[in-house]
C-alpha cells in the first residue's frame, strides 16, 4: 500500500488518483499517528492540482464506511437529505433546514446530516437545536423521530470519529483561509445513506464532479445545484433571484444547465431577501415561514423556500415536475401542516 508522502509526491506533479488510492488516502488520513504537517502537506497538493470526481466519491465511500450506523435502513430507500456543501459567504437564512422540514411536513423521510456553524452564525445544527430538536439523541429516539415525525438529524461529529484525526489539520488550513476536500465531504458522508439528494455548492466548478461522484455512490438520484443570486455572489441552495445552474444524477441525470424561477411560475426576488442572523432571529423567520401566512417574511424567501422543496419532491417521485412539486409544497404550507407538524417535532422532543 501507498503511503501518504508517496501519493503527495504523485499528486504534486499533476496525476489524478484513482477512486482506490483516493480511499486509501482517506484511511491514512484518519490514522492518528501521521503529522499534522504530512497531512497538510497531502490536501495541500490534492487541492492545488485539483479534486477529481473520482477522488471525490473515494473519499467519500471510505468516510461512509468508518461512518457510525444509526441503523435507519428501513427509511433510506426513500429518504432525501437537503444539504449544502456551505462556504459560499452568503450569510442567508437556514433555506436548506427550513425546506428539509417543510418536505417532512409534506409525507416525505428526510435523514439530514449536518453540523454547527462555521462560515455563517446559524448553521444546520443550531437551527434544529433551536427548534428543540436533540443533538445528542441516541439510535432509539432517531428511529423513532423518523418513523413518527418523517425526520431525524444526524449530528456529523457524533457520526465521524474517524474526524477527530483529521481536525486538527483542517483547522489549520482554514486559518489559512485555504478550502480542502473536507469542504465538499459533508454531503456525500450522510451517515443514514438516504438513496436521494438535492445538493448545493458552494462553486459551480464542482456541479459536475459532485453529480458524478453521488452518481458513483449508488443514490437513486437527485440534483447537484449552485445559484448566483446577484454579481459575484455564489449561493449553494437554487434560488428565486439570479440565475441557478443544476447537474442531476441517477434518474434525474437528463436534467442539467439552468433552472429559474419562472421555470416553477414563481416570480424573481432580490438576494438581499434571504438575509439571515444568529439562531434566535432565524428561529423567529422559521415559525413564520411554517406558520403559512404569506404576508410574514419576506414574499422572496418563502418562494425560494418552495423552489427547493419542489424541486426535492420532483426528486424524490412525489411530484411529476418542479411545478407539481411547489404546487405540492406550497400546500402543506398553505393548509397548516407544516405549522402542525413543527409543533409536532416540539412536542416529540419535549416529551424525552
Amino acid at each position: 500500500m501507498e503511503n501518504l508522502e508517496q501519493l503527495t509526491q504523485s499528486i504534486s506533479i499533476g496525476t489524478d488518483l484513482t477512486a482506490e488510492q483516493a480511499s486509501v488516502a482517506a484511511k491514512l488520513l484518519a490514522n492518528t499517528d501521521l503529522s499534522l504537517d504530512c497531512k497538510k502537506a497531502f490536501l495541500l497538493a490534492l487541492a492545488d492540482k485539483g479534486e477529481t470526481g473520482a477522488e471525490v466519491a473515494g473519499f467519500a465511500a471510505t468516510f461512509r464506511e468508518l461512518a457510525v450506523d444509526p441503523g435507519v435502513a428501513e427509511w433510506s430507500g426513500r429518504a432525501i437529505d437537503i444539504v449544502g456543501t456551505g462556504g459560499d459567504g452568503a450569510g442567508t437564512f437556514n433555506i436548506s433546514t427550513a425546506v428539509s422540514f417543510l418536505v417532512a411536513a409534506s409525507g416525505v423521510p428526510v435523514l439530514k446530516h449536518g453540523n454547527r456553524s462555521i462560515t455563517s452564525k446559524c448553521g444546520s445544527a443550531d437551527m434544529v437545536e433551536a427548534v428543540g430538536i436533540h443533538l445528542d439523541a441516541p439510535h432509539e429516539v432517531l428511529r423513532d423521530s423518523i418513523r413518527d415525525l418523517n425526520y431525524c438529524f444526524f449530528f456529523a461529529p457524533a457520526f465521524h470519529p474517524a474526524f477527530k484525526a483529521i481536525m486538527p489539520v483542517r483547522k489549520a488550513l482554514a486559518a489559512e483561509g485555504r478550502r480542502t476536500v473536507f469542504n465538499l465531504l459533508g454531503p456525500l458522508i450522510n451517515p443514514g445513506r438516504p438513496a436521494y439528494q438535492l445538493t448545493g455548492v458552494y462553486s459551480a466548478d464542482w456541479l459536475a464532479p459532485l453529480a458524478d461522484a453521488l452518481g458513483s455512490l449508488s443514490l437513486k438520484g437527485g440534483l447537484v445545484v449552485h445559484g448566483t443570486p446577484k454579481f459575484e455572489q455564489p449561493l449553494d441552495e437554487l434560488s428565486c433571484a439570479g440565475t441557478n445552474a443544476v447537474a442531476g444524477f441517477g434518474h434525474m441525470s437528463g436534467v442539467g444547465d439552468s433552472m429559474t424561477a419562472a421555470d416553477a411560475d414563481l416570480p424573481q426576488c432580490e438576494f438581499d431577501a434571504f438575509a439571515g442572523s444568529d439562531a434566535a432571529a432565524n428561529l423567529t423567520t422559521m415559525y413564520a415561514l411554517m406558520s403559512g401566512d404569506p404576508t410574514s417574511i419576506p414574499a422572496g424567501l418563502r418562494n425560494t423556500v418552495l423552489l427547493n422543496a419542489g424541486a426535492a419532491l420532483w426528486i424524490v417521485g412525489r411530484a411529476n415536475n418542479l411545478k407539481d412539486g411547489v404546487a405540492m409544497a406550497r400546500q402543506t404550507l398553505e393548509c397548516g401542516a407544516a405549522q402542525q407538524w413543527l409543533e409536532k417535532v416540539r412536542r416529540f422532543y419535549r416529551s424525552l
